[in-house]
């Protein structure tokens, strides 16, 4: 394991295969496709960032890397993906054995460059949009959370404020004298030319007879724009007096309708706003929603309460009414967004759903932040928000403005990438003609990223079995090459390069080198991105039966066994944990929708497709630490056995963080001994796993739900439904000091044993 982690230290990139198959046969023989799961801006402290501009292939355009052969005395490069000759600029005449380039550095497999003046002059933009429809305790959260947060905003950053309810009101902060504001209908749709004719933006310059309105450079004047969008330094007094005077919607909401709540149409003049007055540059429209969307083109209900928000059945039985147009809605605005190259931030607050399922698609082509909490007032929304802005040791890096391209070796084709991107349509050679995700180009547009965005490239070996098998391939190298151009948090524009080399092996003898190479983590968390990915797109789709068939297709073709003797069965080491992975996989959130709304699995999706492999796995098999006075803080099994009356656990699964007493513990607590001197080692154990999870809490975002409960209590189920259930209510003979649990799933145990007896077949 160690191995693959050092890799991604080097480079920031898991591979399910570090030796890949060779051929189209072999790949599709070895079930989990050949892809890789990269962290495009993954902070490197030891990466230097060159002060000039990269040499690049005349022919394929890929960047000048150590895998590169370099002929020193010619001045000579041969690129390895399309094997051209190319000549060294004369700026590299001294270049020699021991006087090499640093990309040339064998280590600098991963480096960046920085062209000098290359500097974006737009600052970071945030336009907030604010709902108004909520009751006057959320609303009294909101406003404080809100006014903290333009507090921490970077000074030279511009600021805008839409608030919605009824009605979309465009506040005018440049007007210091009186709050003035403009009004929107919320059931009307406006484009873009009736926006900015309606907010007077000719009235002193006259609309240029032709060509696209794009800024202070095409057709506005500075001041126009700086009416609605003002450096925070300059509109922080107004910003915050426009906030403590805000009400909530004035319209009365009769006691059988919800309220008349405008989402689609506040975000489709934000979206138009941003795009007349500073496309391209680094702008997030930070959305504060507290409940369903009931008018306009991105409505989810309607306004009687006596119909239901959408379900999973409903979605599944396509008897949702609202769903497609509201989709089809937020598909368009997602294009224009991408368009502009701006961000979409998402920050659901309450008990209801709030239209997240439909809203997905514009955040994750914009690489928004998504947050889902039950109250403005819940540490979730509060905390995650401060670390949006927070600076420091835990800040998100926040980048924009992300073009990302991929070079591969030519019998490689790209399928496409699941996680937060948008296709540029860029077609070549590279692109395969199956799509997964977002395919058919070879480069991506990425309008938000941050040190922990996360892409899963899906490739597809196209290279035939050759019939003569004693031909030797004069090379048994892939090689892949990932460009990331970016604006830094710095305001520079940077290029990130990544070039990898793996090994491919193909033919009779090739089984023990892909086993060798197989990294069982990153191969969970490809089957988990691309079974949500099949789960959404095709319709009749049955994960569990997917998932089964390709673990146990996986298992007769890597495991050891005598054929029909389920005994026999072994799998190596490198193999060992991947079926508990499915096992959990196939009880996750991901793959299981009941008992979750629609937008709480969009949710969950949306996070599992831009973590890193590391944060996946914990989203598929959460983390369990037992505490106790016999032994140190040690990892337990996920397992109901686990549980002992005089044991503290702590599970940590991604969105939530549990922390367990045992009943004895719970006694022991209620008749307060921990706060007796001489008891001072109880304290200790009560307190070892609260320490434990505020490092957990402190690192993650969006912040995780911190759950504190006892044996038989009620929260104790956040627990109880992420364990292996090996004794439940009709076992035998129950474990000594274990729990049971009052559940009809089966057991790994059980799994494991028909996955055995059906691999041997």
């Amino acid at each position: 394991m160690t191995e693959f982690l050092d890799l991604e230290a080097q480079d920031g990139v898991r591979m399910p295969w570090n030796v890949l198959p060779g051929t189209k046969q072999e790949a599709s023989n070895c079930v989990v496709p050949v892809s890789a799961i990269y962290t495009p801006i993954k902070p490197f402290p030891n990466t230097p960032v060159l002060p000039y501009s990269p040499l690049r292939c005349r022919t394929c355009r890929s960047v000048l890397n150590p895998f590169s052969i370099v002929d020193f005395a010619a001045k000579i490069w041969i690129c390895p993906f399309c094997f051209q000759r190319n000549h060294f600029p004369p700026h590299y005449a001294s270049i020699s054995d021991d006087n090499l380039p640093a990309e040339l550095f064998p280590q600098y497999t991963t480096i960046e460059y920085e062209t000098p003046g290359e500097k974006c002059s737009s600052s970071s933009v945030f336009m907030f949009v604010v709902d108004t429809c909520i009751i006057e305790e959320e609303m009294a959260f909101l406003k404080s959370a809100l006014s903290q947060a333009i507090g921490l905003l970077p000074e030279n950053s511009l600021v805008g404020l839409i608030t919605f309810g009824t009605l979309v009101h465009v506040h005018e902060l440049g007007f210091g004298q009186i709050p003035k504001t403009y009004v929107f209908k919320g059931s009307k749709d406006v484009s873009k030319d009736q926006l900015l004719d309606q907010m007077g933006f000719f009235l002193k310059k006259p609309k240029p007879p032709t060509g696209v309105i794009a800024g202070a450079r095409d057709g506005l004047s500075s001041e126009s724009i700086s009416r609605f969008l003002l450096p925070a330094s300059e509109c922080e007094f107004t910003l915050n007096s426009v906030l403590e005077e805000l009400q909530k919607d004035p319209w009365t909401v009769p006691s059988d309708q919800r309220a008349t709540r405008c989402t689609s149409t506040a975000l489709c003049v934000a979206a138009s706003l941003l795009g007349a007055c500073v496309p391209g540059s680094g702008a997030r429209i930070m959305a504060f929603i507290g409940g369903p969307s009931t008018e306009g083109l991105g409505a989810i209900v309607s306004k009687n309460l006596s119909e239901p928000i959408r379900s999973h059945k409903d979605l599944d039985k396509d008897s949702a009414p609202h769903y497609h147009k509201a989709v089809k809605f937020y598909e368009g605005l997602a294009k224009q967004l991408v368009h502009q190259g701006h961000v979409l931030d998402l920050f659901a607050c309450a008990l209801d759903q709030v239209g997240i399922a439909e809203l997905k698609v514009a955040v994750e082509k914009t690489g928004g932040l998504v947050v889902l909490a039950e109250s403005f007032g819940h540490s979730v929304f509060k905390d995650s928000l401060r670390r949006v802005f927070q600076l420091g040791d835990y800040d998100l890096g926040l980048s924009s403005n992300g073009i990302f391209e991929i070079n591969s070796s030519k019998d490689t084709k790209v399928q496409g990438i699941i996680g937060p991107c948008a296709s540029l349509e860029k077609k070549g050679p590279l692109c395969s003609d199956t799509v997964i995700g977002q395919g058919n180009t070879s480069a991506w547009k990425m309008c938000g990223l941050d040190k922990a965005t996360t892409l899963c490239i899906i490739f597809e070996i196209v290279k035939k079995d050759s019939p003569d098998a004693s031909v030797q391939p004069s090379s048994n190298q892939f090689y892949f090459q990932f460009l990331t151009y970016y604006q830094h948090s710095s305001g520079q524009m940077r290029l990130r390069v990544t070039t990898l080399s793996r090994r491919w092996v193909a033919g009779p003898g090739s089984i023990q080198d892909l086993i060798a190479g197989f990294d069982q983590e990153a191969a969970a968390v490809a089957m988990a991105r691309l079974v949500s990915f099949k789960m959404e797109i095709e319709a009749e789709f049955d994960p569990i039966r997917w998932l089964d068939k390709a673990l146990i297709h996986m298992c007769s073709r890597f495991g050891d066994y005598q054929k029909d003797s389920p005994s026999s069965f072994s799998l190596s080491p490198r193999f060992s944990i991947f079926p508990q992975f499915m096992f959990h996989l196939r009880r996750s959130q991901f793959v299981q929708v009941f008992n979750n709304s629609p937008d709480e699995t969009a949710y969950f999706r949306i996070i599992l497709n831009r973590e890193n492999v590391a944060n996946s796995v914990v989203m598929i098999q959460p983390s369990l630490i037992s505490y106790s006075f016999h032994s140190g803080p040690e990892p337990a099994l996920l397992d109901v056995a686990a549980i002992a009356a005089d044991r503290i656990l702590l599970l940590d699964s991604y969105f939530t963080v549990v922390i367990f007493h045992g009943a004895t513990i719970a006694q022991w607590r209620k008749a307060g001994y921990h706060n007796q001197p001489e008891h001072q080692a109880f304290a200790q154990l009560l307190q070892a796993p609260r320490d434990d999870a505020d490092v957990i809490i402190r690192e993650r975002f969006p912040v995780p739900r911190l759950v504190i409960c006892d044996q038989h209590g009620s929260q104790a189920r956040f627990l109880l439904a992420k364990l292996n259930p090996s004794a439940t209510y009709n076992t035998d003979a129950p474990l000594p000091g274990g729990d049971i649990l009052f559940t009809d799933d089966v057991s790994f145990e059980v799994f494991l044993d028909h996955l055995q007896r059906l691999a041997v077949q």
